[in-house]
This record gives structure tokens, C-alpha cells and sequence, in this order.
């Protein structure tokens, strides 16, 4: 199941820096991580720290449930 809810958080997470036409090495610069460190959200490959989930949810103008998948 978690890593169900992580690929979908990856997903939803590229597709907001993409509407942005952000690369994802200007999300990783904006950040101050390293773009693998970056890529492994998007990929599905670590939990989110909830900071981070906080900030991606405030750069982008959604919901954390959204990003976790769990709304529209």
C-alpha cells in the first residue's frame, strides 16, 4: 500500500512542476537538494519528510491530501 501512495505522490508531483515548465533541476536548485535527492520524490522511492510534503504543497497551491492522493 505505501508504495502505492508514494508512486501516486510522485506522479501528481511531476505533473505540478511540469505545469510550472520547471526542470527538475530547478526544483532540486529551489530546495537547496541535490536533483537525485529531488528525482526520489518523484520517483516513489522515499517516504516525504512532512516539511517538505508542507512546502511542496505551498509552492505548488494544493492540498497535502492532494498530493498524498487522497482528493481531487
Amino acid at each position: 500500500m505505501e508504495k502505492i501512495l508514494l508512486v501516486e505522490f510522485g506522479k501528481r508531483l511531476k505533473a505540478l512542476r511540469q505545469g510550472k515548465s520547471l526542470k527538475q533541476t530547478d526544483m532540486a536548485e529551489i530546495m537547496g537538494i541535490t536533483s537525485r535527492q529531488y528525482q526520489s520524490y518523484e520517483y516513489g522511492e522515499v517516504n516525504v519528510p512532512a516539511t517538505t510534503l508542507n512546502f511542496f504543497a505551498d509552492f505548488f497551491g494544493v492540498t497535502t491530501d492532494y498530493l498524498l492522493g487522497r482528493g481531487e
